[in-house]
């Protein structure tokens, strides 16, 4: 491990990128997400990257998914107003299958909001953003250890999936300093995309393996590869066949869900005996776990399920931890977002929201309160 250091979130994902084998940063600069660019343009060059500043967000995604397919692997950093112009070409490389990073700082919105505040409303956006019935891994870390450790997870999901992996951290955690211990990069194993051993005269860029997922050779090692947004078949050309179409977005989710258990990232705390169970994700996991040790302090019995991973939601574990439960407890910087994920499991009856959508954090004393009145009931 490397000596003790005072980090902050966004330079732990930077930092975890680099260590991961990320070679190339397409982005543009935007508050509160800027500090992952300045990151890597002083840092990539030193290892032998690239880091190209884009006239906008959408020449930034496109860029990284050019540089995805010359065979690098890639990463851009951005928030709300920026994620919002990238949702085309995310979607293109959820169907054309291009292994990319998309780190997302959630600030207050919607539009120009309040650009430096915190928020957690962007959950559905990375869900759902970019149209089409297209599958998603997204990721949400709670703390700067975790923004590092979650990073390599992505890379490493991006290049095993073939797909674009959602970094969903909120202003919170991207801005947050902690003292962190991170590994050295000979204790780091990456994973990088499975490569043909087919000769090139049979090769099919999209025909998948037992896993689902076709090998990805980098342009101009001399397979053929054409690669398109339109459903296309096993040779990567494009087909009006409703079967071709049928198969190709079923392969698209079933790659996904064959590996729940390996995508599903989590942390319980006191669930056991829990007969109220708080699911929190992100900067406001921080403040939940507080507020459970001072609950279970008053002989409240309260657990928490700290999410990782949002996208796919893990319903199975959610459905474990609460069953037992009175009530579930959701606190988001939101409106209301997650919270609909956690209803479809337990019932509107059994949860209890907490939202605030103001722009500031969700204080431990405010669950707190809510978790006493819950219990009075």
């Amino acid at each position: 491990m490397q000596k003790p250091r005072l980090v902050q979130g966004n330079q732990a994902v930077a930092e975890a990128a680099i260590a991961a084998g990320c070679r190339f940063f397409g982005g543009y600069p935007i508050t509160p997400s800027t500090e992952i660019a300045e990151f890597m343009a002083e840092q990539l060059p030193l290892v032998g990257g690239k880091f190209i500043q884009m006239e906008d967000e959408i020449a930034s995604m496109g860029s990284i998914l050019g540089a995805s397919l010359a065979g690098k692997k890639v990463l851009t950093a951005t928030s709300g107003p920026g994620f919002s112009l990238m949702q085309e070409l995310i979607g293109y490389a959820a169907m054309a299958e291009i292994p990319s990073v998309i780190a997302n700082v959630q600030r207050f919105g919607p539009s120009t909001g309040r650009p430096t505040s915190p928020a957690q409303g962007d959950v559905m956006q990375a869900r759902w953003g970019t149209h089409g019935d297209h599958g998603v891994i997204a990721l949400s870390p709670a703390s700067v250890e975790e923004c590092f450790n979650v990073t390599l997870k992505a890379f490493d999901f991006a290049e095993k999936f073939r797909m674009p992996i959602i970094l969903l951290l909120d202003e919170i955690i991207g801005h947050m300093r902690e003292r962190v211990e991170l590994p050295e990069q000979h204790e780091i194993v990456s994973v990088y995309r499975k490569q043909p051993i087919v000769p090139e005269d049979r090769f099919m860029p999209y025909q998948p393996d037992e896993d689902e997922v076709p090998p990805m050779p980098p342009f101009g090692a001399g397979y053929r590869y054409h690669v398109t947004g339109l459903s296309h078949g096993q040779n990567g050309l494009p087909s009006e066949s409703p079967e071709v179409a049928r198969k190709l977005l079923a392969r698209l989710h079933e790659k996904i869900s064959r590996s729940h258990d390996e995508i599903t990232l989590y942390e319980e705390y006191f669930t056991e005996d829990a007969e109220y169970v708080v699911v929190a994700y992100g900067g406001t996991a921080r403040s939940a776990i507080s507020a459970v040790k001072s609950a279970r302090k008053l002989g409240i019995n309260v657990g928490l399920l700290k999410l990782i991973t949002i996208w796919p939601f893990p319903y199975q574990v959610l459905e474990r931890c609460t069953r037992f439960a009175k009530k579930v407890i959701v606190p988001e910087l939101n409106y209301g977002q997650l919270v609909g994920e956690v209803i479809k499991t337990c019932g509107e009856s059994k949860v209890f929201p907490i939202n605030r959508f103001d722009g500031e954090i969700m204080s431990p004393e405010r669950i707190l309160v809510q978790l006493k009145a819950v219990a009075r009931r």
